[in-house]
């Protein structure tokens, strides 16, 4: 089994290296990696150029203008010949070394098309600082109705699933991600499978996490995905998820202070 790993990068040239590191570490090697690039204007391409001999032949990449991250994607989708493709964006990485190895494991082992775990953010300024853990344990394809939905960067699926189901719809600003597991896992019921592990450590700031603005789009966009995708839901509905996201701050700030405490108490400092 080969995986695709797709990295859609723009002006990445402070993280990049970062997610590169990450995945030369991963114990599974039999992997295609795909960067797609939008015509960055700082050092990011001459960092790819820097990589690519360490993949040893297994690195492709394009740098050219493209209609957001979501077209980025789309373009290293149409580019993987791999059995099963997954995202890594260019500035996050994956949080040990044998994420990949226990993907491919799962999906050969059970009956299943598709896995999702789990992934926590950090600040961007220091990653040892996370400041949310968001847990995909209690995913059900039904809680789409809430908006509630598996940590995409974790979703790992057979490429078969793209070519017969579809790929990004680049008309969503923030949440195609949410149409696009909208329609594989609840309208046309892919089988996918929960792991429990922490996959992709992921630094603020990003698309969907820039503040008011972007979460009153990422509404739109749902309530957009849910009615062309004829999901009944409401704006109230929807509403309920922050509730669950606050509790998941609070629970990441609370575990910190804890070990904080715990550092002070035994003299280790962290």
């Amino acid at each position: 089994m080969k995986i695709t790993i797709i990295t859609s990068t723009f002006n990445s040239g402070a993280t990049v290296e970062d997610t590169f590191k990450s995945i030369l570490s991963q114990t599974f090697k039999n992997i295609e990696y795909i960067v797609v690039d939008g015509g960055s204007r700082d050092n990011t391409v001459e960092i790819i150029k820097r990589y690519e001999p360490k993949f040893c032949g297994r690195m492709r990449w394009i740098s050219e203008r493209d209609n957001g991250v979501y077209d980025a994607m789309n373009k290293g989708i149409c580019m993987a010949t791999g059995d099963v493709i997954g995202f890594l964006n260019s500035d996050d990485y994956y949080t040990s070394t044998d994420c990949l190895q226990t993907i491919v494991d799962t999906l050969e082992k059970e009956d299943v098309d598709a896995t999702y775990g789990n992934v926590h953010y950090v600040n961007a300024g220091n990653p040892q600082k996370m400041v949310r853990f968001y847990s995909s344990k209690h995913f059900r394809p039904s809680l789409m109705r809430l908006g509630f939905m598996p940590a995409h960067p974790s979703f790992y699926c057979k490429r078969w699933v793209y070519e017969k189901y579809g790929i990004f719809d680049t008309e969503y600003r923030i949440a195609s991600d949410f149409e696009l597991l909208l329609r594989f896992l609840f309208v046309n019921k892919v089988k996918a499978k929960f792991i429990a592990k922490d996959f992709v450590t992921m630094r603020t700031g990003g698309l969907s996490n820039s503040g008011l603005r972007s979460h009153q789009q990422i509404m739109k966009d749902h309530q957009k995905a849910l009615k062309v995708n004829k999901v009944y839901s409401n704006f109230f509905i929807l509403c309920l998820r922050y509730i669950y996201k606050t509790y998941e701050v609070v629970r990441a700030r609370s575990s910190a202070v804890i070990r904080h405490f715990k550092s002070v108490l035994t003299g280790n400092k962290e």
